[in-house]
């Protein structure tokens, strides 16, 4: 087996690991994170830009707190080496303001160390499309902006 070979069966390995994770993820499945993420491992995405397991379970905490029935869909990944890509959607139920399921497509971007633990993890949507315009308020105005840019 040749190097290269080696290395796609363990980012293979390690992003199976992963995926499972985010699409069995609950309050009590967060204990697993330091496991699959290295302690220096980064995270982005449109609102959080982060460093480490504690800064990383936070926003996970604190997403539990602000919506009901999170839930992650992998559509599809892709992996070469030690990096992934991933399609996924984001399934919730808002706390206030808004029923019924939302739903917030993105992409995740993800590095994996020598041992096949995330080190960087870069999450990809548009926070105004995914987010903003379903908002009860903000929504209307933000279809609006995204339709004058549009012409």
């Amino acid at each position: 087996m040749t190097t290269s070979m080696q290395d796609a069966g363990k980012g293979e390995g390690a992003l199976a690991r992963l995926v499972a994770f985010y699409e069995e993820l609950s309050l009590e499945s967060l204990v697993q994170l330091n496991a699959l993420y290295a302690p220096d491992a980064r995270f982005k995405d449109p609102f959080n830009d982060v460093v480490g397991h504690a800064a990383i379970l936070a926003i996970f905490e604190h997403m539990f707190v602000q919506v009901d029935a999170p839930r992650f869909v992998v559509l599809e990944s892709l992996v070469q080496g030690e990096q992934a890509f991933l399609t996924w959607e984001f399934r919730f139920r808002m706390k206030r303001l808004v029923s019924g399921e939302q739903c917030i497509r993105g992409a995740s971007h993800i590095r994996f160390d020598g041992q096949g633990r995330v080190v960087v993890h870069r999450d990809y949507w548009d926070a105004a499309e995914e987010l903003y315009e379903k908002l009860p308020l903000l929504g209307p105005f933000m279809r609006l902006l995204r339709r004058a840019s549009q012409r």
